[in-house]
């Protein structure tokens, strides 16, 4: 019997790094190179469940973007992203180049503007894992019992968690192991964990996902989501092309029945689409701050414009009154989630741009402007727990730092949502509305939530929606704020 340490490596044909000075080339050369390395893996893994005894341990890699700079290039000031600080090699790895095109041309496209270099396309030398190559194609023979003869690691390469991980974007990893820089904030390996993970907690695939992501807390915003989708669906002039829900089911027209999946994944996800995915994701991630993590950690990597949490939350002001709206424009983060990756005493600042489409787009729906709008809307601090019954406890300590914050409003997933934006580099904001008044003993009957939900969801989803579609008049280089770079950032978005 032949021993797998024995066995030598097979790998499709390892080719030399080919220079390019047109973006939509030097991506039409990634996705070949990745579609030959995955098909390598994918034949392979087929072979051996149609019973073929392996000769070989199997193997390919993920490509990657090159460029190389030697001198230090004047960059427009104002630009927070498609350039590199100072003269180096930088490269990353690069996964579904399918999914990222639009987004690698735009990339690719600001550097060799930026700095009049070509980029460098080639093999890197990072294992691709044989469960990222198999995600999503229907061209992968399973065994009939669901179990291989042999162990998936004897012969391929798996995923490896020790380099997946966000040392990139927590500023821990500015080096890759040859020495050049990361053009991206995370690796392809950190992206294909993440693609399957959404597409295990939303029940749909990544392909689907829109640049502008809503994220509640309550159901009620899925069934006025949809009926919007469908308002949109039957205006030719809305630009919106297709709604998607869980199990990727999909419809193209205002009447069409959107298929139920017969379980409900843990955060059903709806996408309304658009061209080049400007359309709008809302992801109902239910209560808690694990949650909102989870989420954001996963949809991050696929560089979303923006990010605004839209939920339900405690009004702590004996001033404001049950649907009445909270903007924030600061965080308490007792949400104990993200600790590890960012401290508590790292400030989340408030996001000029996204604080202004969330203003106007309040004074668009409810017709209210300046001192006008002071009555039904406040802006203020929003304190996150990881303790939903946090009444049940003695008052003395929490409604101090309450106080003492500032806090007007208190949620579950708010502060993480926006810290993890902040993280990740992507824009955040959030708008909640008052449901329930817990210091001041306004707390919702089934009646009185009944009336509430009926007479405000309709209204604060329409508010997140518009306030999406005028960030997405933004050019993208104002919408990033540069406020969300830190001292040695990575060009890419």
């Amino acid at each position: 019997m032949t021993s797998f340490d024995s066995l030598s490596i097979h790998t499709p044909e390892i080719t030399q790094h080919e220079t390019f000075s047109d973006p939509k080339q030097a991506v039409d050369r990634l996705q070949t190179l990745y579609a030959e390395a995955t098909q390598f893996l994918v034949d392979r893994f087929n072979d051996l469940t149609a019973g073929k005894t392996p000769d070989a341990r199997y193997r390919a890699f993920y490509p990657e973007i090159r460029m190389t700079t030697m001198r230090f290039d004047r960059i427009d000031s104002r630009l927070s992203f498609g350039h590199v600080a100072e003269p180096g090699t930088y490269a990353s790895t690069i996964t579904r180049p399918d999914l990222f095109r639009y987004y690698l041309e735009q990339q690719i496209g600001l550097l060799m503007r930026n700095h009049s270099v070509p980029i460098s396309i080639g093999l890197s030398d990072t294992p691709i894992p044989v469960h990222f190559a198999m995600a999503g194609r229907g061209d992968v023979v399973l065994p009939d019992n669901g179990e291989l003869a042999l162990s998936l690691r004897d012969v391929f390469d798996v995923p490896d968690l020790s380099s997946t991980n966000d040392d990139i974007v927590n500023g821990s990893g500015a080096k890759n192991a040859d020495g050049s820089r990361p053009l991206s904030g995370f690796t392809a390996q950190r992206v294909d964990y993440s693609l399957a993970r959404l597409a295990h907690y939303t029940a749909t695939t990544p392909e689907h996902f829109q640049n502008h992501v809503l994220f509640t807390n309550y159901q009620f915003y899925v069934d006025e989501f949809e009926a919007f989708a469908r308002t949109a669906l039957a205006d030719p002039d809305s630009g919106y092309t297709a709604f998607v829900g869980p199990g990727n089911a999909e419809i193209t027209t205002a009447d069409a029945p959107l298929p139920a999946i017969p379980r409900l994944p843990q955060m059903p996800t709806y996408h309304l689409k658009r061209k080049h995915g400007a359309g709008i994701t809302l992801v109902n991630i239910g209560v808690g701050p694990s949650n909102a993590k989870t989420a954001t950690d996963h949809i991050a990597v696929l560089r979303p414009h923006a990010w605004l949490m839209v939920g339900h939350c405690a009004g702590l002001r004996n001033s404001q009154s049950l649907g009445d709206f909270v903007l924030a424009h600061a965080y308490l983060r007792e949400d104990n989630v993200l600790d590890a990756d960012l401290p508590v005493w790292v400030p989340i600042p408030a996001l000029a741009e996204i604080q202004i489409a969330l203003q106007e787009a309040v004074a668009d729906i409810t017709q209210l402007e300046g001192f006008e709008l002071k009555k039904i809307m406040r802006t203020g601090t929003v304190a996150t727990i990881d303790n939903r019954n946090w009444e049940l406890r003695d008052h003395s300590g929490p409604v101090q730092r309450l106080s003492q914050s500032r806090a007007i409003a208190l949620d579950m997933e708010s502060a993480t949502i926006a810290a993890n934006g902040f993280r990740f580099r992507v824009p955040y904001g959030t708008l909640l509305c008052v449901s329930d008044k817990p210091l001041h003993g306004e707390l919702k009957l089934p009646g009185m939530a009944s009336a509430f939900y009926k007479t405000q969801v309709a209204r604060h989803l329409a508010i997140g929606i518009r306030a999406m579609e005028r960030l997405r008049e933004m050019p993208l280089e104002r919408i990033h704020s540069r406020k969300l770079r830190s001292f040695d950032e990575t060009a890419f978005l």
